[in-house]
């Protein structure tokens, strides 16, 4: 498997469904901290870089040991699409292969990722998607997905489970992605593409001020040793003294 892999962990300073989620703390550790611990855990990257569009997110990059790429303003806003933050990024760093782990996935683990980066090479994949599989009753626009109305009203253990996106990680080989995007100015699904699945908890992700609080809870339970009640509101790291949250 190449060495040549980069962790590419996004993080912008705005949010329009929870200000500032980067930076919201999680069980006393803001959102961000978990990504780059599954990251480092993972022990498959050559590098792992947070890609933010703040310079509040240098003391993050520095106080846990990772790198840090200040994409440019033109980048920043939640209109940007993603592909347009990717490819940014390949042609600033030279690699094979890059994987966007995602901030807001704070219960992805570190065995998961590298199960992931195994597969996307074993497969020769150019593209791998994480999907959580339901086995449930599925329509999309009126028409049955993995059910037929004219039969018995199938048991869930026995139907074909969907593959409903996750999120939580996302990889491309950089050539098959920056040629994608030169000539067709997108290329998230680029060449060969596999799906990995990561199950539940790895797809909870934080996009609203309840999924925090969920979250806290879940992880503070999950913790042996930080058995205090979770948080009652919204909690911010220390970075964000001074910043407004209008």
């Amino acid at each position: 498997m190449p060495n040549d892999v980069i962790a590419m962990i996004p993080a912008r300073i705005g949010s329009t469904r929870l200000k500032m989620k980067n930076l919201a703390l999680i069980d006393g550790m803001p959102l961000v901290y978990y990504a780059i611990s599954a990251a480092k855990n993972a022990k498959v990257f050559k590098r792992i870089i947070l890609n933010a569009d703040a310079g509040v997110f240098e003391d993050i990059a520095s106080r846990y040991g990772i790198e840090l790429y200040l994409r440019p303003p033109s980048l920043g806003g939640s209109e940007i699409k993603s592909d347009a933050v990717v490819a940014d990024f390949m042609e600033s760093y030279s690699c094979d292969a890059v994987a966007w782990i995602n901030p807001i996935a704070p219960f992805q683990t570190g065995s998961q990722i590298s199960q992931m980066i195994k597969k996307f090479f074993a497969e020769k994949l150019d593209t791998l998607h994480t999907v959580k599989r339901e086995q449930v009753h599925a329509a999309f626009q009126g028409t049955p997905i993995n059910f037929s109305e004219d039969e018995i009203f199938a048991r869930t253990q026995d139907l074909k489970p969907v593959e409903i996106f996750a999120y939580s990680l996302m990889m491309w080989r950089s050539t098959s992605f920056l040629e994608a995007w030169r000539t067709d100015g997108r290329a998230f699904f680029v060449g060969k593409v596999g799906y990995f699945d990561v199950g539940k908890m790895a797809a909870l992700l934080i996009k609203t001020r309840d999924d925090l609080l969920l979250a806290d809870s879940i992880m503070r339970g999950k913790s042996s040793v930080n058995r205090t009640p979770g948080a009652v509101d919204v909690q911010y790291d220390q970075v964000v003294r001074g910043l407004s949250l209008e």
